[in-house]
């Protein structure tokens, strides 16, 4: 079920529309492909973490932003409009995410449209410099919590083969849950600060141009960019 029915039934016929269906499937797919991770490996973050959103900003493709600047108007449009005026939910000023709440058990305000990274931390594998498929555990795992693990993690990295011999499977690898997604073009990115207030304003005159007739013939104001 999607997370933005309203938007995406206001975006009806333009290229935004297609951009914001696919990356929800793609982070729909990575859910899925997850939750067998989970399920097998009975292997997750330890309840209540939160350190990888501590002092940590991620950069983000534009159609992550996109993405989050839709689910903030679809789920929390006061917060968004906010967003827009450059005032986010939580003012860090040490490089913590502005989205992370330190007050919640859950920390993270927009976990539904949360970006790549953010999902696929500590819980998606990755080709190494030799081509071979790798996993780490979080760094931010405490050494006891993987000692208590049956059996006991005492590396930081593993093979594809000690991966499956531990837990009987491997996480889904980070490059193909992304594949698709970023174009032909290598993709650029922009710390959340600098590109989501831009796009909640863009999406929000997309959506007046299609509420209210487009002469587009291809249905979306071009390029791609706010």
């Amino acid at each position: 079920m999607t997370q933005i029915p309203d938007i995406l039934a206001k975006l009806e016929g333009t290229s935004v529309h297609d951009i914001l269906v696919q990356m929800e499937e793609s982070y729909d797919q990575i859910s899925k492909e997850q939750n067998k991770w989970y399920t097998i490996s009975g292997f997750n973050c330890p309840s209540g973490c939160g350190q990888c959103c501590v002092g940590f900003e991620p950069d983000i493709i534009e159609n992550e932003a996109l993405y989050m600047a839709a689910w903030l108007l679809e789920n929390q449009r006061p917060v968004a409009l906010k967003i827009a005026n450059g005032c986010f939910p939580f003012n860090h000023t040490d490089g913590t995410c502005l989205f992370f709440n330190p007050q919640s058990p859950f920390h993270c305000s927009i976990y539904n449209g949360r970006a790549f990274i953010c999902r696929l931390f500590g819980a998606s594998s990755f080709h190494s410099k030799h081509e071979d498929k790798v996993w780490r555990p979080c760094k931010f795992y405490p050494d006891e919590y993987l000692a208590n693990h049956t059996p006991p993690l005492q590396k930081r990295q593993y093979s594809e083969s000690e991966t499956k011999q531990i837990f009987g499977a491997v996480p889904p690898l980070m490059s193909e849950l992304t594949a698709g997604t970023r174009g032909s073009a290598p993709a650029k990115t922009s710390l959340i600060h600098r590109i989501l207030p831009q796009k909640i304003k863009w999406l929000l005159w997309i959506i007046d141009i299609n509420n209210n007739g487009n002469d587009n013939p291809n249905g979306t104001p071009s390029p791609l960019s706010a």
